[in-house]
């Protein structure tokens, strides 16, 4: 059973910084692709940072805007997401997703091309 556990995510002033981390156990960690999404109330689950199995390639949303900064470390099994710069806006529950079915070379912004997820963590930014 692959499972997905994130961390992290706390409460923190418009401009201040949050790390967010996920373990991923069960299963080969070097055979997926992972990403981060968010969700926040009221509206629907976005991709936000994704990195391939080796960590060669990375993907981020738009709205990142060079702020936040996704890796990955495969001798612990763990992905991060280091948020800085972070606003109000960035309020939401971020999950991490790891994309069993997929090539592991390629970072998918469909979040329905994700096999596994962890059950989230809250950020909130307080303006």
């Amino acid at each position: 059973q692959v499972q997905l556990v994130e961390s992290g995510g706390g409460l923190v002033q418009a401009g201040g910084f949050l790390r967010l981390t996920c373990v991923v156990s069960g299963h080969t960690f070097t055979a997926y692709a992972t990403a981060w999404f968010r969700q926040a109330p009221g509206k629907e689950r976005e991709f936000v940072a994704g990195i391939n199995w080796s960590g060669s390639w990375t993907d981020y949303a738009a709205f990142v805007k060079g702020r936040f900064t996704i890796s990955r470390d495969n001798a612990k099994n763990t992905v991060y997401l280091q948020m800085n710069s972070l606003e109000p806006q960035d309020t939401a529950v971020y999950a991490c997703a790891a994309d069993a079915d997929g090539s592991p070379q390629l970072v998918q912004r469909d979040p329905r091309q994700y096999t596994y997820w962890g059950q989230g963590t809250q950020v909130t930014v307080s303006s």
